[in-house]
């Protein structure tokens, strides 16, 4: 999804006002990421309703519906809204049925993670992805990753593990949150290996894909909760007839449909090695607001532990992006010194 610019191209804009822009456009992606961890923490901690399963299933939903409105706008403003048309194909459904079941696995075991280990926490309980990509990577993919980004993830793996220790020694480490944490992050690796590989299907639309994915994730969250006994929960939920209750539920379900809208709209105004640090920091700002809002204490060490997870996590990704650089230097200067030697040998 995009909203048309009939704005100066970005070397006629001038700087403050290209710097005013990114500036909103990075603190919106802040704002929706942030408040949609706290709201998703404030659905989930809720003591009367033990529900995560149709929480993420509701959100799905909302989701689904937000791909539909978006279309019906597109076609009411073409000129204003810019949303692929939506037209739904069993065969594309099919094909897409893999990566939909593992991204059931990362949208639950993300939630569940959050549930059970608090937002102050959540940073370092779901802080392996990264590792995870290396990992699968290789054993997937037979990509070899240099060096110094191995280095990388051992200091992530440190910060994780220093962090476990130090939550323990405190009392409020939840083993549960933490395997649920890791599977999310095992999840996460494998969704982004997935996306790539039916990006096609969808003509490499990621509307068209999100779309897909929560339609198809809707259907097989039913069954689920079902069987977990979530109904149950629901029937006996005094708040159930609600409109505040439900007015929260749609608002998770909008954030969750916005943050892939801002987060292309971070990495179209900056890029993507921008976008990357820019989440890294806000993943700091977000542990300091969860402990500021729970008015708790934390040792020396724990505020450690964070820094060696968000250090590492950043160095892997200024590491990562100084190779793409090297990358793709390397075919210019291949191309030419080809060039040179051909004119010399014309003289």
């Amino acid at each position: 999804m995009a909203f048309t610019d009939s704005s100066l191209s970005e070397k006629e804009e001038p700087f403050i006002w290209r710097a005013t822009k990114i500036a909103l456009v990075v603190a919106l992606y802040w704002f929706i990421s942030i408040s949609m961890v706290f709201l998703n923490n404030y659905l989930l901690d809720n003591k009367d309703l033990d529900a995560p399963v149709f929480i993420t299933f509701f959100q799905c939903v909302v989701s689904v519906g937000l791909c539909w409105i978006m279309n019906f706008l597109s076609k009411l403003f073409p000129g204003f809204v810019d949303f692929p048309s939506l037209k739904f194909d069993f065969r594309v459904s099919r094909e897409i049925l893999p990566l939909s079941v593992v991204f059931i696995g990362m949208i639950t075991f993300n939630n569940l993670c959050l549930k059970y280990l608090g937002v102050a926490f959540y940073t370092i309980g779901r802080s392996l992805s990264t590792v995870f990509n290396v990992v699968l990577s290789y054993v997937v993919l037979k990509q070899t990753t240099s060096l110094y980004a191995v280095l990388c993830c051992a200091v992530i793996l440190g910060g994780f593990w220093l962090g476990v220790d130090q939550e323990s020694i405190a009392g409020s480490l939840s083993w549960t949150g933490v395997i649920f944490g890791v599977l999310a992050s095992l999840c996460v690796s494998l969704n982004a290996i997935y996306t790539k590989k039916v990006m096609p299907v969808v003509d490499g639309n990621i509307w068209k894909l999100s779309y897909y994915n929560n339609l198809n994730a809707s259907v097989l969250f039913i069954p689920l909760f079902i069987i977990l006994g979530e109904l149950k929960s629901l029937s006996a939920f005094n708040r159930l007839t609600h409109l505040d209750f439900w007015g929260m539920m749609i608002l998770g379900g909008v954030f969750g449909f916005a943050i892939g809208y801002v987060t292309g709209l971070q990495i179209k105004f900056t890029s993507p090695l921008t976008h990357n640090v820019s989440g890294t920091a806000k993943a700091c700002a977000q542990t300091v607001l969860a402990v500021i809002f729970s008015a708790s204490s934390k040792t020396f060490l724990w505020w450690t532990s964070n820094m060696m997870v968000l250090g590492g996590s950043f160095a892997y990704t200024w590491v990562k992006g100084l190779e793409m650089k090297k990358v793709e230097v390397a075919p210019e200067t291949q191309n030419t010194s080809s060039q040179k030697s051909k004119e010399d040998s014309v003289v």
